[in-house]
């Protein structure tokens, strides 16, 4: 962000930060400007069953009328949201990596902000800059892109290791740390990521820890013929994210989280799950495991899907479905198995296989 401009207050950046991008200019977001929710500390009360499900297909047929053939995508994006969880969307250029994020921020009434990651990206353009104020005499902060409900960061593996860093502290603790100072981010905060494949030039891959803060990777692939056939219809003249207006708000939102704070895990769906996590890291294809951060989003993942599948109750089967979107782009070959061929999702595929499912899990919280 540009810090030769005059100083403000600090209120008044807050507010305004939502609606910045990373060269300090309006983003236009969508949703309106105002800033990102604040978090004063007042605890959102659970959304009923049916309106929760009712407000998930509301979600679901708006993102729909965009993104054509990509249902399962949509419903993984929304789980992570759901789940208090960061999402990375990785594919090859234009099928619809950023389309899907910024239809996801459209179906929300609030603040959205967009980071195009270069090579030349500072850390302060993403987290913010402290400014000398003329008049005070004083440093006061102006905040970055990232004060906003929903992030995107777009081509997240085109900028520098310095500058994915910046994300680090902000995606795990909720909060940025400039000059010994911490500022919180708002809620809901979520940052969907897209990248397009290491392979392909002017891409730097994602360290291990940067990755292990995604809570879930989707790959978009390719729509199917009749998909493609009606994108070539509807999205030939107008864009059409011009269809997309905002079906719930910030505090929607929030109350839809707390349902799923408040689904019931049994002991032994949560023992299933530590069983899965030290699986990859017994496994001698692989030479890093998941971390306990992975096991733990696996659990929230799991009562999201258990959430929007009109359940109060996690099911092993919650777990073992979430497990490749969760578990897969953490995973690191080892230097045998990746020359023979092998793939962290192949390898998560057999330790799912072989790892015993309990019979007890299955069995409903008794009031």
């Amino acid at each position: 962000m540009d810090g030769h401009h005059g100083g403000q207050n600090l209120g008044a950046g807050l507010e305004r930060a939502a609606g910045l991008d990373a060269a300090g200019q309006q983003a236009g977001s969508q949703n309106g400007s105002r800033g990102a929710a604040p978090l004063d500390g007042t605890a959102a009360v659970p959304m009923g069953a049916e309106a929760f499900k009712a407000t998930c297909e509301r979600i679901l047929a708006s993102i729909g009328q965009v993104i054509d053939g990509q249902s399962d995508a949509a419903r993984l994006a929304l789980t992570v949201l759901l789940a208090q969880g960061h999402l990375l969307v990785e594919d090859v250029p234009g099928v619809g990596k950023t389309m899907l994020a910024k239809t996801l921020a459209r179906t929300i009434d609030c603040s959205v902000s967009r980071i195009q990651f270069t090579p030349d990206l500072l850390p302060s353009d993403v987290t913010g800059v402290s400014i000398y104020n003329q008049a005070t005499r004083q440093f006061e902060f102006r905040p970055g892109a990232v004060f906003a409900n929903i992030v995107i960061g777009d081509e997240i593996n085109r900028a520098s290791a310095k500058t994915q860093s910046a994300l680090l502290e902000c995606m795990e603790e909720h909060q940025v740390t400039v000059d010994g100072t911490s500022y919180a981010l708002g809620s809901p905060f979520m940052v969907v990521a897209t990248q397009n494949p290491i392979e392909m030039e002017g891409t730097y891959p994602l360290p291990e820890a940067q990755r292990d803060r995604f809570m879930a990777r989707i790959s978009m692939g390719y729509p199917d013929a009749a998909a493609e056939a009606e994108m070539l219809e509807t999205h030939q003249s107008d864009s059409p994210l011009l269809k997309v207006h905002p079906v719930v708000d910030a505090a929607e939102v929030r109350s839809m989280t707390a349902t799923v704070k408040a689904v019931y895990v049994s002991g032994p769906v949560k023992e299933y799950t530590v069983a899965l996590g030290r699986a990859t890291r017994e496994s001698p294809q692989l030479r890093l495991g998941a971390s306990p951060r992975a096991v733990l989003q696996l659990l929230r993942a799991a009562k999201a899907r258990a959430a929007l599948s009109g359940r109060d109750f996690v099911l092993p089967d919650d777990i073992a479905a979430m497990a490749p979107a969760v578990l897969a782009h953490r995973l690191v070959l080892d230097r045998r198995a990746a020359g023979s061929g092998f793939s962290a999702a192949a390898v998560l595929g057999s330790i799912i296989e072989s790892v015993p499912i309990p019979a007890t899990g299955q069995q409903r919280r008794r009031a």
